[in-house]
């Protein structure tokens, strides 16, 4: 094993972290299938008590299985959380509870899916690796312009770590060596989607190192940095970033290459 999770195989492996069940089966189907003996990969559902219920379908019940003295489950388990950095996060956080509480700690936490891109930064249909995720709208409107939460004057301690969790670099770089043809960048979180030329300019020139913007990672980073586990994001870009135009989104060739790159989890 090279990926990601050859640095860090534990039982509870890696934990992968979808916005929407489509982006889920996505990265499901770029896994390779469970063998006898072997651990394989997890699903998860968002159904029965909330998104964060799944289970490891390659090992039972993430809470019954296994030998109490050395528990198995999968090396990636792939849960859908639901959308935006709210919901995303308080759903990874239980996740990472439940499964520590279990024996099963995770030992690594990707937020994956489709994402926005900024143009000439990356193709649409590309696949983009986070340097880091910045959570872009925390902060306040001023008349001089944005104000990240990090500069209104908050102890902090209750800032969670400010606006910008960085990936971990060891997985970074697993997952960079296995998708050398990723776009390398910073990703914006965002609750309000990119639908306008004066919104995106104004991202484009607040965060030049930008590659693309979603809506999940920054509170899956935060969840991850709460409990103390290696970060990334992974995205494959659906949709120019720009006036909101659907004809122009391509989710078949995004979903495509989510799942030709979730091959790197592993």
């Amino acid at each position: 094993m090279t990926g990601p999770t050859a640095a860090r195989t534990t039982p509870g492996g890696l934990l992968v972290v979808t916005a929407v069940p489509a982006e889920a089966e996505a990265v499901r189907a770029g896994l390779p299938a469970p063998t006898p003996g072997r651990p394989g990969s997890g699903s998860g559902s968002g159904s029965g008590s909330g998104p964060g219920s799944g289970s490891g379908s390659g090992s039972g019940s993430r809470a019954g299985s296994g030998s109490p003295a050395t528990p198995t489950g999968p090396a990636v388990t792939v849960v859908p959380v639901g959308v935006g950095p709210a919901v995303a996060g308080a759903a990874t956080a239980r996740l990472l509870a439940l499964a520590e509480a279990a024996g099963r700690p995770y030992r690594a936490v990707v937020s994956a899916g489709i994402a926005g891109g900024f143009v000439g930064r990356v193709a649409v249909g590309g696949t983009v690796l986070a340097t880091r995720s910045i959570a872009a709208d925390l902060g306040a409107e001023s008349p001089e312009g944005f104000i990240p939460v990090d500069e209104l004057g908050m102890p902090p301690e209750l800032l969670g770590g400010g606006s910008i969790v960085p990936a971990d670099p060891e997985l970074l770089a697993a997952l960079l060596a296995a998708l050398p043809w990723a776009t390398v960048g910073a990703v914006l979180t965002v609750s309000t989607v990119t639908g306008t030329s004066a919104g995106t300019k104004s991202l484009a020139d607040r965060h030049p190192d930008a590659v693309a913007e979603a809506m999940e990672g920054y509170g899956v980073a935060v969840a991850a940095a709460q409990a103390g586990l290696p970060f990334a994001e992974l995205r494959t870009v659906s949709n120019p970033i720009g006036p909101r135009d659907r004809a122009s989104w391509r989710l078949r060739e995004a979903f495509a290459a989510l799942t030709t790159a979730a091959a790197a989890l592993t």
